[in-house]
């Protein structure tokens, strides 16, 4: 319950700059793990491996609705975000996992690195635009 309480009483700034740090560490990791799927490492299936990507992206979301949460969601911009990061985690299973062939985990790769730019800029110029707008 302590941390609960914890979690609530922390800062907008403190909530950013968690979220931007598990968004480095989760676009980084990926990268990783998807170039280990494209050329089909098995390091790619270490428990720790496994784990941690998991873990990763469940905080980088559960950050970013902490963030929500404070702001309410009455902005576009955020529901686009969030929307994109679920899209993003999804490119990324695909990427890693579900993709059959090299070349379409390739290309599930590539893509769920464009939605996250597309995250990043909408966090950025707060619209849901992104850098289009």
């Amino acid at each position: 319950m302590a941390l609960l309480g914890f979690l609530y009483t922390m800062s907008y700034i403190a909530y950013k700059h968690l979220h931007t740090s598990f968004a480095v560490l989760s676009i980084v990791f990926f990268i990783i793990r998807a170039y280990w799927s494209v050329l089909e490492r098995s390091c790619l299936h270490n428990r720790f491996v496994r784990i941690a990507a998991h873990v990763l992206d469940t905080l980088l979301l559960l950050s970013g609705l902490g963030m929500a949460f404070m702001l309410g969601f009455t902005h576009f911009w955020l529901i686009a975000k969030i929307i994109g990061l679920l899209c993003y985690i999804y490119a990324g299973v695909y990427a890693v996992r579900l993709g059959r062939t090299p070349h379409s985990r390739l290309f599930a790769a590539i893509v769920a690195i464009l939605i996250y730019c597309y995250v990043v800029g909408v966090a950025i110029t707060k619209s849901a635009w992104s850098f289009f707008g």
